[in-house]
């Protein structure tokens, strides 16, 4: 007897370009397989990972890689959103460290913005903390996932460093500024005057605005400076470190990878590059940070799957002050 496939609400694209791209249609449910848990997808973030993947707008020599990645002349996977948090409600043979019932976060290549979602059991995935919400720790993976793995793994960031973190209320940088106070740095956060306020609440010791301060400003003043929204060179930063000092950046150029293998080889201040893969080990770590309070996830504004388009926007022209999430099951409002 021939059994009709399930079906579900999901994101989908089939060009690059604005959010008008960006359509909600019903497609097939994912079926789980030998190794995998099947999720409902309770909150997924629109990031700049995704908008990014959406325009196709990957930046200098980047261009390349990125649309051999996401397809050449058109998206490759056609349902976008790369992270998500929701409730297991099927498991594979073979799984035993997930159970239906279990709320999870974690971070996949793509299908995220979708109501049901299937990923391998080992992969980046793991149980929220108790007492989190699905919207909140939703964006975790990208944000915070992306500031653990500059901050504490690149930076190599100790007790007593003086952190400049540009860009600091964006979505890596309100993680980026919790964290190196977490890790006992003295932090200076580098905003918007309008963002003062808010990137203080979150443990920043000072705030520069660039509009009207300078920046990096005094010789010798950092021991890191990271550079969040991408603007910003080694050349420019070089006198503000101390001798030993490190320069990150999201950008990944070829200015930066010349510096990087230079300074690698003279010693002294340096640039330092990597790339922020998440793993089931780093979200337990983020998982365990949330709980201990060192980091706290903030929500700009929740949108239900429907009006993806307007979650993009608020994006690209709101300059949000927390994530941006969409709610699969959540109606149209």
């Amino acid at each position: 007897m021939f059994l009709r496939k399930k079906t579900m609400s999901a994101v989908v694209y089939h060009s690059y370009g604005t959010p008008d791209v960006l359509a909600v249609a019903d497609v097939d449910r994912p079926e789980v397989g030998k190794g995998q848990v099947l999720i409902k997808v309770h909150a997924s973030p629109v990031t700049q990972g995704d908008r990014r993947m959406r325009a196709a707008d990957f930046p200098g020599f980047l261009a390349i890689f990125g649309r051999l990645m996401t397809g050449l002349s058109r998206p490759r996977h056609s349902i976008p959103g790369t992270n998500f948090a929701g409730e297991v409600v099927e498991v594979g043979q073979g799984v035993t460290q997930f159970r239906a019932g279990d709320r999870v976060f974690g971070a996949c290549w793509h299908g995220a913005h979708a109501q049901y979602l299937c990923v391998d059991a080992d992969s980046a995935l793991t149980k929220m903390p108790e007492g989190t919400g699905y919207s909140e720790m939703a964006d975790v993976p990208y944000g915070a996932g992306t500031a653990l793995r500059f901050l504490r793994d690149i930076g190599e960031t100790q007790p007593g460093d003086r952190v400049a973190i540009v860009g600091a209320a964006g979505g890596v940088g309100r993680y980026a500024v919790q964290l190196a106070k977490h890790l006992g740095a003295e932090v200076t956060a580098v905003c918007r005057g309008s963002d003062a306020d808010f990137v203080r609440s979150l443990g920043a010791h000072e705030v520069v605005d660039y509009k009207l301060q300078p920046f990096p400003g005094d010789e010798g003043r950092f021991d890191i400076i990271f550079d969040t929204s991408g603007t910003l060179h080694f050349s420019d930063c070089r006198d503000a470190l101390n001798e030993d000092g490190r320069f990150l950046s999201l950008l990944m150029s070829l200015d930066l990878l010349a510096h990087a293998a230079w300074t690698a080889i003279r010693g002294g201040k340096r640039a330092k590059i990597g790339v922020a893969l998440e793993s089931r080990e780093s979200l337990d770590d983020l998982a365990e940070l949330i709980a201990e309070g060192a980091l706290t996830p903030v929500v700009d504004r929740s949108f239900p799957l429907v009006r993806i388009r307007d979650a993009h926007k608020r994006l690209e022209e709101r300059h949000p002050g927390g994530s941006v999430v969409v709610m699969p099951g959540t109606s149209a409002g």
